[in-house]
């Protein structure tokens, strides 16, 4: 036999998957190099095999054309790659938080393992663990589609389908929504470039008193001008398209943007000397109020990632 067709029989199957698929392929493709070499030369020579391995085609292309149409996850078994995702994701997000709150990691070997975090870096580790889940899924629905046996994957009735959210249309709403935070974003640009701050104790803006310090404030003021103007401007955006990307986009910005607001130190920001329980109280509020808004943010952006995804699949 030609070291040439089995060199190329060999480089094919390292594009097959299967190994009896892939056995019942790569003789098929024999065959048929063998007996075209034998009804153009006459006989399979190793000079005419080279010459219709080469007409044949590359060996990428070969096996493409051979796995055409087939799925890596059954279509029957789609509908459950972000049902488990979801299910899979809330515990790792309950998780996540108990690790945040009680400063203690959590290992669940062989798949979940959430180590001891802040509030910051959990809006980062979040997005990688969905993803890490997704993965996941996506591994065992594809085992289950390469074993061809008929398996009934069991789904809890009472459980929420996150792949069936949708996106809304275009409304007139969503055009006031623009003309409300384009108004908000520039009155906010408009008191901070005249007081270098956005945050007041009174209104008497001809002997304004700021609520933090210089440095805090101009921070805090350009995080929050920040969060209206990528509101707004994915609000313009989805006046012309309806793609999840905009959504995706917006809020991982904006968890940028409010994790930068976790990291600064609160009882640094004030301007004056407060007992140290208030302190501690208005710290923790604030803390909590910036990890609910997170908490919300984060689950928008999950969502966009899972009408990204269907997305992908549906093509």
């Amino acid at each position: 036999m030609s070291e040439k067709l089995e060199a190329y029989l060999e480089e094919i199957s390292h594009f097959l998957s299967g190994r009896e698929e892939r056995e019942e392929i790569l003789s098929e493709i024999r065959s048929h190099i063998l007996e075209k070499a034998d009804q153009e030369f006459g006989e399979a020579t190793e000079a005419s095999l080279d010459k219709v391995i080469a007409a044949y085609g590359a060996a990428r292309s070969v096996a493409d054309k051979y796995l055409d149409g087939r799925p890596i996850i059954a279509p029957a078994f789609k509908r459950f790659l972000f049902r488990y995702t979801a299910l899979l994701f809330a515990f790792h997000f309950i998780l996540t938080v108990a690790a945040v709150i009680f400063k203690k990691s959590f290992l669940m070997f062989p798949i979940v393992y959430v180590p001891s975090m802040g509030p910051f870096e959990a809006l980062f580790y979040l997005p990688m663990a969905f993803l890490f889940d997704l993965g996941v899924v996506t591994l065992v629905l594809y085992l289950i589609t390469q074993s061809k046996k008929d398996v009934k994957l069991p789904w809890p009735r009472f459980s929420v389908d996150l792949d069936e959210v949708k996106t809304s249309g275009r409304t007139i709403g969503r055009v006031i929504g623009l003309v409300a935070m384009t108004a908000l974003t520039g009155t906010a640009l408009y008191f901070y470039i005249r007081y270098q701050t956005i945050f007041f104790v009174n209104l008497d803006f001809a002997q304004h008193r700021p609520i933090f310090t210089p440095e805090a404030g101009q921070l805090y003021s350009l995080i929050l001008i920040g969060l209206w103007a990528l509101s707004a401007i994915s609000l313009a955006v989805k006046l012309v398209t309806s793609s999840p990307w905009v959504d995706a986009v917006e809020k991982a910005l904006s968890l940028v943007l409010l994790g930068l607001a976790f990291r600064q130190p609160f009882d640094a920001a004030l301007p004056v000397h407060l007992p140290e329980g208030l302190v501690r109280w208005i710290n923790l509020s604030l803390t909590f109020t910036l990890l609910v808004i997170c908490i919300f943010v984060a689950v928008d952006f999950i969502k966009a990632l899972v009408r990204i995804g269907r997305r992908r699949l549906a093509k």
